[in-house]
Protein backbone atom coordinates (compact mmCIF):
# COMPACT_ATOMS: atom_id res chain seq x y z
CA UNK A 1 0.00 0.00 0.00
CA UNK A 2 1.42 3.40 -0.98
CA UNK A 3 2.47 5.96 1.54
CA UNK A 4 -0.09 8.38 0.07
CA UNK A 5 -2.94 5.91 0.60
CA UNK A 6 -1.71 5.32 4.13
CA UNK A 7 -1.75 9.06 4.71
CA UNK A 8 -5.28 9.35 3.39
CA UNK A 9 -6.46 6.53 5.63
CA UNK A 10 -4.71 8.04 8.61
CA UNK A 11 -6.28 11.44 7.92
CA UNK A 12 -9.71 9.88 7.58
CA UNK A 13 -9.26 8.08 10.87
CA UNK A 14 -8.17 11.28 12.57
CA UNK A 15 -11.15 13.17 11.19
CA UNK A 16 -13.54 10.43 12.28
CA UNK A 17 -12.04 10.53 15.75
CA UNK A 18 -12.46 14.30 15.95
CA UNK A 19 -16.07 14.05 14.78
CA UNK A 20 -16.80 11.29 17.22
CA UNK A 21 -15.43 13.17 20.21
CA UNK A 22 -16.93 16.56 19.38
CA UNK A 23 -19.99 17.72 21.26
CA UNK A 24 -23.04 19.35 19.73
CA UNK A 25 -23.61 22.97 20.66
CA UNK A 26 -26.71 25.07 20.06
CA UNK A 27 -26.27 28.81 19.72
CA UNK A 28 -28.79 31.60 19.22
CA UNK A 29 -27.29 32.85 15.98
CA UNK A 30 -29.76 35.59 14.98
CA UNK A 31 -32.70 37.53 16.41
CA UNK A 32 -35.23 39.90 14.85
CA UNK A 33 -37.20 41.57 17.68
CA UNK A 34 -38.60 44.22 15.33
CA UNK A 35 -40.13 41.86 12.77
CA UNK A 36 -43.57 41.91 14.37
CA UNK A 37 -43.93 45.65 13.83
CA UNK A 38 -41.62 46.51 10.94
CA UNK A 39 -42.00 43.59 8.54
CA UNK A 40 -44.72 41.95 6.47
CA UNK A 41 -43.91 38.76 8.37
CA UNK A 42 -45.69 40.35 11.36
CA UNK A 43 -43.86 38.06 13.79
CA UNK A 44 -40.68 38.27 15.80
CA UNK A 45 -38.23 35.41 15.27
CA UNK A 46 -34.89 33.99 16.29
CA UNK A 47 -32.53 31.42 14.82
CA UNK A 48 -30.87 28.42 16.46
CA UNK A 49 -27.75 26.89 14.91
CA UNK A 50 -26.08 23.60 15.76
CA UNK A 51 -22.34 24.25 15.68
CA UNK A 52 -21.46 20.74 16.79
CA UNK A 53 -20.77 17.51 14.94
CA UNK A 54 -23.86 15.57 16.02
CA UNK A 55 -27.59 16.16 15.90
CA UNK A 56 -29.45 17.59 18.89
CA UNK A 57 -32.91 16.40 19.94
CA UNK A 58 -34.81 19.52 21.00
CA UNK A 59 -38.08 17.80 21.88
CA UNK A 60 -39.55 19.61 24.88
CA UNK A 61 -37.24 22.61 24.59
CA UNK A 62 -38.64 26.03 25.45
CA UNK A 63 -37.93 29.73 24.97
CA UNK A 64 -38.27 32.68 27.32
CA UNK A 65 -37.42 36.37 27.09
CA UNK A 66 -35.75 38.51 29.73
CA UNK A 67 -37.80 37.13 32.61
CA UNK A 68 -35.18 34.36 32.39
CA UNK A 69 -37.56 31.79 33.86
CA UNK A 70 -38.22 28.25 32.70
CA UNK A 71 -41.60 28.42 34.42
CA UNK A 72 -42.79 31.17 32.07
CA UNK A 73 -41.14 29.80 28.94
CA UNK A 74 -43.00 28.60 25.84
CA UNK A 75 -42.60 25.35 23.95
CA UNK A 76 -40.68 25.28 20.67
CA UNK A 77 -42.99 23.61 18.15
CA UNK A 78 -42.64 22.10 14.69
CA UNK A 79 -38.98 21.06 14.94
CA UNK A 80 -37.75 18.04 16.91
CA UNK A 81 -34.04 18.04 16.09
CA UNK A 82 -31.30 20.25 14.67
CA UNK A 83 -28.61 18.54 12.64
CA UNK A 84 -24.89 19.45 12.59
CA UNK A 85 -24.32 22.76 10.85
CA UNK A 86 -28.05 23.40 10.51
CA UNK A 87 -29.83 26.68 11.24
CA UNK A 88 -33.53 26.71 12.12
CA UNK A 89 -35.89 29.68 12.43
CA UNK A 90 -38.48 29.93 15.22
CA UNK A 91 -41.20 32.55 14.80
CA UNK A 92 -43.90 33.68 17.19
CA UNK A 93 -47.02 32.26 15.57
CA UNK A 94 -50.25 30.37 16.14
CA UNK A 95 -50.39 29.46 12.46
CA UNK A 96 -46.98 28.21 11.38
CA UNK A 97 -47.92 27.52 7.75
CA UNK A 98 -49.24 31.06 7.25
CA UNK A 99 -46.29 32.70 9.02
CA UNK A 100 -43.78 30.64 7.05
CA UNK A 101 -45.47 31.66 3.79
CA UNK A 102 -45.17 35.32 4.77
CA UNK A 103 -41.56 34.78 5.83
CA UNK A 104 -40.54 33.04 2.61
CA UNK A 105 -42.25 35.72 0.55
CA UNK A 106 -40.57 38.54 2.47
CA UNK A 107 -37.07 37.09 2.59
CA UNK A 108 -36.83 34.79 -0.42
CA UNK A 109 -39.27 36.15 -2.97
CA UNK A 110 -41.74 33.34 -2.39
CA UNK A 111 -39.30 30.51 -3.18
CA UNK A 112 -38.41 28.34 -0.19
CA UNK A 113 -34.64 27.68 -0.12
CA UNK A 114 -33.47 24.07 0.01
CA UNK A 115 -33.11 22.94 3.59
CA UNK A 116 -35.03 25.88 5.07
CA UNK A 117 -36.82 24.94 8.31
CA UNK A 118 -39.11 26.94 10.54
CA UNK A 119 -40.71 26.19 13.87
CA UNK A 120 -42.86 28.30 16.13
CA UNK A 121 -43.73 29.31 19.67
CA UNK A 122 -46.80 31.08 21.02
CA UNK A 123 -48.48 32.11 24.23
CA UNK A 124 -48.60 34.91 26.75
CA UNK A 125 -45.65 36.28 28.61
CA UNK A 126 -43.16 36.53 25.75
CA UNK A 127 -42.67 39.43 23.41
CA UNK A 128 -39.22 40.50 22.28
CA UNK A 129 -38.98 44.23 22.92
CA UNK A 130 -37.39 46.56 20.40
CA UNK A 131 -35.94 48.61 23.25
CA UNK A 132 -33.90 45.66 24.51
CA UNK A 133 -34.64 42.13 25.64
CA UNK A 134 -33.24 38.61 25.84
CA UNK A 135 -33.66 35.11 24.44
CA UNK A 136 -33.25 32.10 26.73
CA UNK A 137 -33.42 28.51 25.48
CA UNK A 138 -34.09 25.68 27.95
CA UNK A 139 -34.13 21.94 27.44
CA UNK A 140 -37.03 19.79 28.58
CA UNK A 141 -35.54 19.51 32.07
CA UNK A 142 -35.35 23.28 32.45
CA UNK A 143 -31.58 23.50 32.03
CA UNK A 144 -30.43 26.62 30.18
CA UNK A 145 -28.85 25.68 26.83
CA UNK A 146 -28.27 29.08 25.21
CA UNK A 147 -29.00 32.69 26.02
CA UNK A 148 -28.30 36.18 24.73
CA UNK A 149 -29.39 39.69 25.55
CA UNK A 150 -29.59 42.64 23.21
CA UNK A 151 -30.19 46.37 23.30
CA UNK A 152 -32.38 48.59 21.17
CA UNK A 153 -33.22 47.15 17.76
CA UNK A 154 -32.35 48.96 14.53
CA UNK A 155 -35.12 49.27 11.97
CA UNK A 156 -34.34 47.04 9.01
CA UNK A 157 -31.57 44.97 10.61
CA UNK A 158 -31.52 41.75 12.60
CA UNK A 159 -29.05 41.06 15.40
CA UNK A 160 -26.17 38.90 14.14
CA UNK A 161 -24.77 36.46 16.69
CA UNK A 162 -22.87 34.13 14.37
CA UNK A 163 -20.02 34.39 16.86
CA UNK A 164 -22.15 32.43 19.34
CA UNK A 165 -21.92 34.93 22.19
CA UNK A 166 -23.75 34.05 25.39
CA UNK A 167 -24.01 37.57 26.71
CA UNK A 168 -24.94 40.96 25.29
CA UNK A 169 -25.15 41.09 21.50
CA UNK A 170 -24.78 44.42 19.74
CA UNK A 171 -23.77 43.51 16.19
CA UNK A 172 -26.37 44.17 13.51
CA UNK A 173 -26.47 42.16 10.30
CA UNK A 174 -24.64 43.69 7.34
CA UNK A 175 -25.01 42.70 3.70
CA UNK A 176 -22.29 40.23 2.77
CA UNK A 177 -21.28 39.44 6.34
CA UNK A 178 -22.03 35.92 7.59
CA UNK A 179 -24.35 35.38 4.63
CA UNK A 180 -26.56 38.39 5.34
CA UNK A 181 -28.57 39.93 2.50
CA UNK A 182 -31.41 42.41 2.00
CA UNK A 183 -34.89 40.84 2.19
CA UNK A 184 -36.60 40.79 -1.17
CA UNK A 185 -39.74 42.70 -0.21
CA UNK A 186 -39.17 44.41 3.14
CA UNK A 187 -35.59 45.49 2.56
CA UNK A 188 -34.61 44.04 5.93
CA UNK A 189 -31.06 42.80 6.30
CA UNK A 190 -30.34 39.40 7.83
CA UNK A 191 -29.34 35.81 7.12
CA UNK A 192 -32.32 33.66 8.18
CA UNK A 193 -31.77 29.94 7.78
CA UNK A 194 -28.21 30.39 6.53
CA UNK A 195 -25.48 28.63 8.49
CA UNK A 196 -23.21 31.41 9.82
CA UNK A 197 -19.53 31.19 8.90
CA UNK A 198 -18.27 30.65 12.48
CA UNK A 199 -20.69 27.73 12.83
CA UNK A 200 -19.15 26.00 9.83
CA UNK A 201 -15.58 26.87 10.76
CA UNK A 202 -15.02 23.70 12.77
CA UNK A 203 -15.68 21.44 9.78
CA UNK A 204 -13.55 23.65 7.56
CA UNK A 205 -10.74 23.60 10.06
CA UNK A 206 -10.97 19.82 10.27
CA UNK A 207 -10.72 19.54 6.49
CA UNK A 208 -7.61 21.72 6.43
CA UNK A 209 -6.15 19.63 9.22
CA UNK A 210 -6.64 16.50 7.13
CA UNK A 211 -4.98 18.12 4.13
CA UNK A 212 -2.07 19.16 6.31
CA UNK A 213 -1.57 15.60 7.53
CA UNK A 214 -1.66 14.28 3.96
CA UNK A 215 0.88 16.84 2.76
CA UNK A 216 3.24 16.19 5.63
CA UNK A 217 3.03 12.43 5.12
CA UNK A 218 3.63 12.76 1.41
CA UNK A 219 6.59 15.03 1.99
CA UNK A 220 7.99 12.48 4.40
Amino acid sequence: MSRFVNAVLLAAAMLANVVGTSHAAIIISEVDPASSGNSSVAADWFELTNTGASGVNITGWKVDDNSNLFGSSLALLGITSIQPGQSVIFAESTNLAATQALFVNAWFGGITPAGFLMGSYSGSGIGFGTGGDAVNIFNAAGVLQANISFGAASTGFTFDNAAGLTGPVSQFSAVGVNGAFAGSSDGRVGSPGIVPIPAAAWLLGSAFGVLGVIRRRRAG
